[in-house]
C-alpha cells in the first residue's frame, strides 16, 4: 500500500535550556507538538541534552552487550512481552531493561551480564534515561495543555514507568531491503527513539505513503504516539505505523525509551474528551491485559479495537 515519498516528519526543537520558563516558546513547541501528533503521530525531535560524543560512547557499550555469548544474554529473562532479552529472529534482536531510570533495577540487570560489574554502562544508561525522561515529560505535558486536560497531569506523570529498549539489526550483506521489523504500531503511550549513524526507520502517513527516515542533526530523537495514548485522547493523536529496513553490510543500533502504565492503571479517556463530535473509541482497559491479547491472538492490525472498541 502506498508508495515510497519525500515527505518529511516535521522537526521540532526542544533544545533551548529555558523552554518551559519562556511562555512564549513554550506555546510556540506545543502547538507544533500538537499539530506533529494529530497529522503523523510522531516528530523528529532536536534535543541537545544528550550530545554526540555520549552517543558515540553508549552505542559502543549497546554494541558491546550484543557480542556476549548468547548463553549470557540468555540469562536476563522476562516473560513480559519486550522485557528481557529477545534472541534473534532474523536480523533483529534486543534487551528490554524495566524501570530504566531506577538505579538499582539497571545495576541488577548489568550484573547479570557482567558479574564484575560495568560502572560506565550502568552510569551512561541511566544518564540517557534521565535526560530522554525529561523531553517525554515535557512533550506529554505539552499534549495534555494543548487538548485542555492539563486537570489530569499530575495523575498521568504519575501513572508511568520507562521501559528502556536495546534494539540490534544485523546488516543484511545486501542491497535489497530486508525487513528488521516488521510494520506494527507501538503499544505503550510514547515511545523516544535514539539511533546510531545507520538509517532504516520508515514511518508510514495516513495516506499510506512510507517516511523513509533521516535524522537531520546529530541530537535527533524520534517520538512515536503508541495505541495506548490514541486511546487515551480519544482518537486525537494518530498512532502511526512504522518498520525498519535494512540495506548493506553495517549493522544498526538504537536505544528506545518507552513509557508505559504502571501495572492495573486503567486507561480510560477524560470525559472532557468525549463529545458528540468525538464519540468514545474504546472501553476502558488495562494495558497489561491488552497486551496479553495481543501475543495470544491471530496478529492483527487492528488489535486495539477488536479488544476494547465500542
Amino acid at each position: 500500500m502506498g508508495s515510497e515519498t519525500e515527505v518529511k516528519l516535521p522537526i521540532i526543537d526542544f533544545s533551548k535550556l529555558d523552554l518551559e520558563s519562556n511562555v512564549a516558546e513554550w506555546e510556540s513547541v506545543k502547538s507544533q507538538v500538537h499539530k506533529a501528533l494529530a497529522e503523523y503521530g510522531s516528530f523528529e525531535a532536536v534535543f541537545d541534552k544528550v550530545p554526540s560524543d555520549f552517543r558515540k560512547a553508549i552505542f559502543l557499550e549497546v554494541e558491546e552487550l550484543f557480542d556476549l555469548p548468547l548463553e549470557t544474554k540468555q540469562r536476563v529473562a522476562s516473560s513480559r512481552p519486550y522485557r528481557g532479552y529477545v534472541q534473534p529472529v532474523e536480523i533483529y534482536e534486543s534487551m528490554g531493561i524495566e524501570d530504566a531510570n531506577v538505579h538499582e533495577k539497571v545495576e541488577n540487570l548489568i550484573k547479570i551480564l557482567w558479574p564484575q560489574g560495568k560502572p560506565s554502562f550502568s552510569k551512561n544508561l541511566l544518564f540517557f534515561t534521565e535526560q530522554v525522561s525529561r523531553l517525554d515529560q515535557m512533550i506529554r505535558k505539552m499534549i495534555l495543555e494543548s487538548l485542555g486536560v492539563e486537570k489530569y497531569l499530575d495523575e498521568h506523570m504519575n501513572s508511568t514507568n520507562y521501559l528502556a529498549r536495546l534494539i540490534k539489526y544485523e546488516g543484511p550483506q545486501t542491497n535489497e531491503p530486508k525487513v528488521g521489523i516488521t510494520d506494527h504500531t507501538d503499544k505503550n503511550l510514547l515511545t523516544i527513539l535514539c539511533q546510531n549513524q545507520i538509517d532504516g526507520l520508515e514511518i508510514q502517513t495516513k495516506s499510506g505513503d512510507w517516511i523513509k527516515y533521516k535524522p537531520s542533526t546529530s541530537t535527533s530523537f524520534v517520538v512515536v504516539t503508541g495505541d495506548t495514548l490514541y486511546a487515551w485522547t480519544n482518537g486525537r493523536v494518530h498512532t502511526p505505523f512504522h518498520r525498519v529496513m535494512m540495506t548493506g553490510n553495517e549493522t544498526r543500533f538504537t536505544i528506545g525509551l518507552f513509557t508505559v502504565p504502571k501495572s492495573g492503571f486503567v486507561i480510560k479517556a477524560p470525559d472532557e474528551l468525549v463529545t458528540e463530535e468525538h464519540p468514545l473509541l474504546f472501553k476502558p482497559f488495562v494495558q497489561s491485559e491488552f497486551m496479553k491479547f495481543v501475543y495470544s491472538s491471530e496478529k492483527t492490525k487492528n488489535a486495539l479495537k477488536v479488544y476494547c472498541g465500542v
